[in-house]
């Protein structure tokens, strides 16, 4: 590992991991640096994991490219046709269809685990990729022509390209001194795995309460995970619950289109905030994915805009590596930032938005619920959105 490397990539996480397959498709030389050990194998008939994430049209088509998408198993992704939208009385909604736009489906929801997995199975076949776990950065010293990367294990790595994908806390991000700017909104999200009475269908819905967002995200099968947004305190009461306690509150505050509850499965929770990084880029450094964002989690779109900073910066970075130009170079680090940080704060501006109108005073509220109904009937403006969720 004495030679100049094309890239290294801190974080192998679900981002860093698809930026990485991305380069090492395109022959270049890359190291994958991991903090924990590699994905382990998932069995058929392991339960599902707490965490899920939603996959839009253009993840899925990156995850297809870097030839990823093959090892995700059918029977561990949920394909969701329908996204329905409603305030608390549900009275008022929006709903959105694949249909509208000739499509099969909006994306899948799968758990990040089998993604991770997928993707570092497809690493493992890419001979120019090579995978140091339990590893992380000490020091980077930037350069000319190219930069230093320390380990705590003692190596020194010289790369054209340091990316950081080592998540919201990102020890990259600090050593590059960029300075981030955070907002904590004062709630808390339940998540809860549980399995249903009725089999789920090809709907994700999301209701906005006063003290926050009710959603559902269908697994396949009779299973789905609730997404439950409400205050600290009454989150982390809701958590200490027993699985029946749980179970007959859920039903209790959820629509009964969820079909009952049968049993909880798992329950985790996490704090609201918001991180931005002020900037995406270094001389021959690159953030993406939550080093450099987190978004209010609303909407469901924090991995999809990770995987666009994955696409958008290998697919700039490639273009001058075939081009036989600097990779790490400036333009194209330029045009990725150019690129994604409008994006990404446009979608932060959304994310306040339906948060402070749906949970704000009546007279908002009541606006917001009002807005949605008058949406419903906006067919040309449904499909705009439609099309901006999907990433095209």
């Amino acid at each position: 590992m004495d030679d100049t490397l094309d890239a290294v990539i801190v974080g192998g996480g679900m981002v860093g991991a698809a930026v990485a397959a991305a380069l090492g498709q395109a022959g270049m030389r890359v190291a994958l640096v991991e903090g924990g050990a590699p994905p382990a194998a998932i069995p058929d008939d392991a339960p599902f994991d707490l965490r899920v994430s939603s996959l839009n049209l253009a993840s899925r088509r990156l995850l297809e490219e870097v030839g990823a998408w093959s090892f995700i198993p059918e029977s561990r992704r949920c394909p969701f046709r329908h996204i329905e939208a409603s305030d608390a009385t549900e009275k008022r909604h929006i709903r959105f269809s694949a249909v509208d736009l000739e499509l099969p489906d909006f994306g899948f929801f799968v758990e990040n685990r089998v993604i991770r997995r997928a993707l570092w199975q497809r690493l493992a076949e890419l001979p120019g990729v090579t995978t140091l776990c339990h590893a992380g950065p000490v020091a980077w010293v930037p350069g000319g022509h190219r930069s230093l990367l320390e380990l705590d294990d003692g190596r020194m790595l010289a790369t054209r390209l340091v990316v950081g994908a080592d998540g919201a806390g990102s020890h990259t991000r600090e050593l590059a001194g960029i300075a981030t700017r955070d907002e904590d909104y004062g709630q808390r999200a339940l998540i809860t795995n549980v399995r249903t009475r009725l089999p789920q269908q090809d709907v994700s819905w999301q209701r906005f309460a006063p003290q926050g967002p009710q959603a559902m995200l269908p697994l396949p099968g009779h299973y789905a995970s609730l997404i439950w947004y409400d205050t600290a305190e009454a989150t982390l009461a809701r958590e200490a619950l027993d699985d029946e306690a749980l179970r007959l509150a859920i039903e209790h505050a959820f629509p009964a289109r969820l079909g009952g509850i049968e049993a909880v499965l798992g329950r985790a929770s996490f704090p609201i905030r918001r991180r931005h990084a002020e900037r995406y880029v270094r001389p021959r450094l690159a953030l993406v994915g939550d080093a450099a964002h987190v978004i209010h989690p609303l909407a469901g779109q924090g991995l999809n805009l990770g995987m666009q900073d994955a696409e958008a910066l290998s697919r700039r970075v490639i273009t001058a590596f075939r081009s036989q130009q600097d990779p790490g170079g400036r333009a194209p680090l330029t045009g990725y930032a150019r690129e994604r940080r409008p994006q990404t704060l446009a979608m932060i501006a959304a994310m306040e938005t339906f948060h402070h109108v749906f949970t704000g005073a009546a007279p908002l509220r009541h606006a917001g619920a009002a807005g949605m109904a008058v949406a419903e009937r906006l067919e040309g403006a449904k499909r705009a959105v439609m099309r901006h969720a999907l990433g095209l």
